[in-house]
């Protein structure tokens, strides 16, 4: 991963094509395998489906002077919606950094938002249900951009993700022993299970009648 982001050109990537294939596609191909049945057997109802991120980026979006191949790859667990971004998503992300995973909702629609909101102030309490066991872990934090203009929430519980545009429930480490430890695959599909209750809320989302309606 640290020489194709140091050396992101054609020639050094085919040089290595083997290598990337060998020591970092297929074992992520592997992993995210092995946690996807973890977790599509537990959630049968979703109709899951698993995607590898690919090498190349996509040619649209490259800036000036910017190579073509990614130094990262990921995985995602989701319901096969057409654009991700537009959907709640469960993610694994591995960088020369470090690796990343939990629940993505990333460029959520602002309809979607404000349907959210309405949702939270017709029932707050059981939105608070719902995030409770937040409160008692420490895998996963709340991230994400906020609306400048903050909005009044109906309860002090729900105030953080009531003035999100999109959110994320990551769990965020540098690369290490575990990364390369089976006991990453139960770590990575207990974690995504234990998010699954929101996941149900946010899925349905798009099916609530727009605010005021």
């Amino acid at each position: 991963m640290w020489g194709l982001s140091l050396n992101n050109e054609k020639a050094w990537f085919y040089a290595h094509k083997n290598e990337f294939q060998q020591e970092f596609q297929f074992p992520m191909k592997e992993l995210g395998q092995a946690v996807f049945e973890r977790v599509a057997n537990e959630c049968t109802r979703h109709g899951f489906i698993h995607k590898l991120s690919r090498i190349y980026k996509d040619a649209r979006r490259l800036r000036g002077g910017e190579g073509p191949y990614r130094s990262n790859m990921w995985f995602s667990i989701e319901k096969p919606s057409g654009e991700w971004t537009y959907a709640p998503v469960f993610w694994f992300e591995l960088e020369p950094e470090g690796w990343s995973y939990g629940l993505g909702y990333y460029q959520a629609k602002p309809e979607t938002m404000a349907k959210m909101r309405a949702r939270i102030d017709r029932d707050p309490k059981r939105f608070e249900r719902i995030i409770a066991f937040l409160e008692k872990q420490d895998e996963f934090i709340l991230d994400g951009p906020e609306y400048v203009r903050k909005k009044e929430a109906p309860t002090e519980k729900t105030a953080a993700w009531y003035n999100k545009k999109s959110f994320s429930l990551i769990h965020k480490q540098p690369n290490g022993d575990e990364l390369f430890s089976q006991d990453l695959i139960d770590r990575i599909a207990n974690g995504m299970l234990s998010l699954v209750p929101l996941y149900d809320y946010f899925i349905t989302l798009d099916s609530d009648p727009a605010p005021g309606k």
